[in-house]
């Protein structure tokens, strides 16, 4: 196989490992009413100013299924964690006892349920879409390699390495999203 073919096949692997974090790490925000730490991923505190990950600015803790114990590295950062995990609407209050802050998730109900499981397949198709425009976007970069000597058959094998890997990337997008939607639906 030719050398610029081999890079842009690796080039595309490497974009749909890409998307495929992405997508999981999306899947991951989706909270299944037991308590995780990712659930606050994206709250950022006012740090001094400075927009600040809430993970940098204290420890985050899972006692038990249904809480989260949040220990900030100073004392005078417990009203600007609350804040921000309020401003955020996550569906969760903030309880600040004076040391560290406890978050209660609340069970969910079936309907609740069933808008996550909507959720999950909205995101998941949002990966299928990455992955497929990833697709077109290495097929279109493969065929203007025959105006630098590509045989056509070359061109037709790597597309055809291109499904093949597509259709891989797609079956794991699948996976994520039946394993959340597993989880969502588990009582």
């Amino acid at each position: 196989m030719n050398e610029l073919i081999k890079k842009q096949l690796n080039d595309t692997l490497s974009i749909m490992d890409k998307a495929i974090i992405h997508c999981e790490s999306e899947l991951t925000k989706i909270r299944a009413g037991k308590a995780s730490a990712g659930m606050l991923d994206g709250i950022m505190v006012d740090y001094y100013g400075n927009p600040t990950a809430l993970s940098q600015v204290g420890s985050i803790n899972t006692p038990d299924a249904r809480t989260l114990l949040i220990t900030p590295w100073e004392k005078n950062l417990l009203i600007p964690i609350e804040r921000a995990i309020m401003e955020a609407n996550i569906g969760i209050n903030p309880q600040n006892d004076g040391i560290q802050i406890r978050l209660v998730v609340p069970p969910l109900t079936e309907e609740r349920r069933k808008d996550l499981v909507k959720k999950v397949k909205e995101e998941a198709e949002r990966g299928r879409i990455t992955v497929r425009n990833i697709r077109k976007d290495a097929n279109e970069k493969i065929k203007k390699l025959k105006g630098e000597g590509i045989s056509d058959d070359e061109i037709k094998t790597a597309e055809g390495e291109i499904q093949k890997t597509t259709n891989l990337y797609i079956e794991k997008v699948d996976k994520l999203a039946e394993l959340k939607e597993k989880d969502v639906m588990t009582v």
